[in-house]
């Protein structure tokens, strides 16, 4: 057993989608997606100074989560942000920290 399933669930979907975005290349692709509005993976790798390899393993963690789409041209691959789920994910991360920012208790060191 998974130590992690003891948690509530929206506080496991919330770590996987911290983990999907805690590496600045993940971050970097969306950003680059975000500035292109869609994408060929070739030209993402050209982008990042990553290899293609890295690249598309970067590519393969944000889609495994859903947070970006591809879809085939060919021989290559047109990857796009899927809004709306990075939008419930936001939710999700502003709906956690809205508690702990209003809570104001100064800490004493």
């Amino acid at each position: 057993m998974n130590k992690a399933e003891n948690f509530d669930e929206s506080l496991q979907e919330l770590a996987k989608f911290a983990k999907a975005i805690s590496h600045p290349a993940r971050l970097a692709i969306l950003k680059h997606l975000a500035e292109t509005k869609t994408c060929i993976s070739g030209d993402i790798s050209d982008y990042l100074p990553l290899s293609r390899t890295t690249v598309s393993q970067h590519l393969k963690e944000l889609k495994d989560l859903g947070l970006i789409q591809g879809t085939i041209d060919g021989l290559k691959i047109n990857y796009c942000l899927c809004n709306p789920l990075i939008e419930k994910k936001l939710q999700l991360f502003n709906s956690f920290f809205e508690p702990i920012k209003s809570s104001r208790v100064d800490c004493i060191l």
